[in-house]
């Protein structure tokens, strides 16, 4: 999960708590298949969607998954107005595919992250599409750094450097107001999804700095310029608080 975390004897990783691997398998790409009942998804209507994950040396379906952050699939899912976030758990069938059964608010495209950790290969973020009957409602995305209000906290965003840069890694540094009661959410102080103006990069980032106060650091290294829409979960006093900023990149 974190490849740049180095130790010269057994443990777990100091930010996500995951066991220590000695030599890590070589790196490879699998792939993600969507499937959708009924076909034509309509908009708030029920749809079972079914995933598969596939190993690409094999072909075959993958049907072993270690546990990454409480969860064997986490699933992001947004609109392409960057209107709508979800993240949310498929259940794991008998075959290794994954179910989930949901509604979407509106139609058009929908852009699929999903963060999951194949048995003996590495951490896997694989990406994929999905629509629905219709077309989203228009929005105009601008920059937006105001402090967001969630369920029972409020959260500041700034950065350093202060204008981020594409390319350079970025440290985005949050204040949580109240400041108290704060709680691991899925094993860490947070999780962040920042996507691209254009939904082509989707970034899955956990902090870099955090120990249940009120600030809590993430290192987030932009791969273009642009606008990005930055959601970010903390959980307090048992409720998970979804926050949403958007970051203003610059090329360098």
């Amino acid at each position: 999960m974190d490849p740049d975390v180095r130790s010269d004897k057994p443990g777990v990783c100091p930010r996500c708590g995951m066991k220590l691997v000695l030599q890590l398998p070589d790196p490879v790409e699998y792939t993600l298949e969507v499937q959708t009942t009924p076909h034509l998804v309509q908009p708030r209507q029920q749809v079972e969607i079914t995933f598969h994950i596939r190993d690409p040396r094999t072909g075959q379906l993958t049907q072993k998954f270690d546990v990454v952050h409480e969860k064997l699939l986490h699933l992001f899912l947004v609109s392409e107005n960057l209107e709508f976030f979800a993240h949310v758990h498929p259940e794991i069938q008998p075959n290794g595919s994954f179910k989930l059964t949901t509604r979407f608010p509106h139609g058009g495209m929908y852009r699929i992250l999903t963060d999951y950790y194949p048995s003996g290969a590495l951490p896997q973020l694989t990406l994929g599409t999905l629509y629905v009957a219709g077309s989203a409602p228009k929005a105009t995305l601008k920059p937006n750094l105001s402090a967001s209000r969630a369920e029972n906290l409020s959260a500041s965003l700034s950065s350093d450097p202060p204008q981020p840069l594409a390319g350079l890694e970025t440290k985005l540094l949050y204040t949580l107001q109240p400041g108290e009661g704060l709680q691991p959410y899925l094993g860490t102080w947070g999780h962040m999804l920042a996507v691209s103006h254009d939904l082509i990069d989707m970034l899955h980032v956990h902090p870099f700095l955090g120990s249940g106060g009120p600030q809590i650091q993430f290192n987030v290294l932009f791969p273009r310029p642009g606008l990005y829409r930055i959601w970010t979960q903390f959980q307090r006093l048992d409720t998970v608080n979804t926050t949403c900023f958007t970051v203003p990149v610059s090329a360098l």
